[in-house]
């Protein structure tokens, strides 16, 4: 099941196209967040699956039980393989988002909960969101939520990946952004690791800027492949 996911967080289409155009005849397993789905919608998606990529479908859902229901029963049209919410909506969102993505004929794609933001820190938490909590139990809680929700897993930082697996079990899904080379910058994230720290917990990592910005990016892609997997 492991693999690179790379965070294509462009704006437009052309951008993306170009991008992928330097990576010959592979195709990687690409995230398409919220930047790139409000520009270029469905379609874009639809194109990508033609093309062969995997999807994470990366929007983040949060809203009351049943408008997530309604929106991931449009999601699951897309035949993407992973799709999130965040877990603070609660225990009954994820399950009614569960309903909504199963198709008629049982399938779905894997679903995940976000836990905490990597950008978030402990101040953050304590201070502006008011979780007088460890951002380690915060994770963990939200983690056992999301895992008695009937979810697949989460997305976490990698530093609390081994502890969301000994809490909810080696087969719960790990997906860990906030990945960095051990030589480049760290950016906006402050919980971060790089591949070869992440390869004994994380099941996807998501990797980014060390890869979209790389002078060669596929490099940057095979790198990250050969340190991780």
């Amino acid at each position: 099941m492991k693999d690179v996911i790379i965070a294509c967080d462009f704006n437009g289409e052309k951008e993306l196209f170009d991008f992928l155009e330097q990576f010959g005849s592979y195709r990687p397993f690409l995230k398409i967040g919220m930047e790139l789905f409000y520009a270029t919608g469905s379609v874009m998606v639809r194109e990508l699956k033609k093309r062969g990529h995997k999807i994470f479908l990366d929007l983040k859902l949060h809203d009351i039980p049943n408008t997530v229901k309604k929106a991931m029963s449009v999601l699951s049209s897309l035949d993407v393989d992973i799709c999130n919410l965040h877990a603070a909506g609660g225990t009954e969102m994820m399950k009614y988002a569960i309903e909504g993505l199963t198709r008629k004929d049982g399938t779905r794609p894997l679903l995940i909960a976000v836990t905490q933001l990597t950008s978030t820190s402990q101040e953050t938490l304590n201070n502006e969101l008011l979780i007088n909590h460890s951002m380690a139990d915060t994770v963990m809680h939200y983690a056992k939520n999301a895992l008695s929700a009937g979810l697949d897993g989460v997305v976490c930082s990698p530093l609390e990946a081994e502890k969301v697996k000994s809490v909810c079990g080696r087969d719960f899904v790990t997906v860990t952004p906030g990945i960095r080379f051990a030589d480049s910058e760290k950016g906006d994230q402050v919980r971060i690791a790089d591949p070869a720290f992440a390869k004994s917990n994380s099941d996807f990592i998501v990797v980014g800027r060390p890869i979209t910005k790389a002078k060669d990016p596929l490099n940057a892609y095979l790198r990250c492949v050969k340190e991780f997997i």
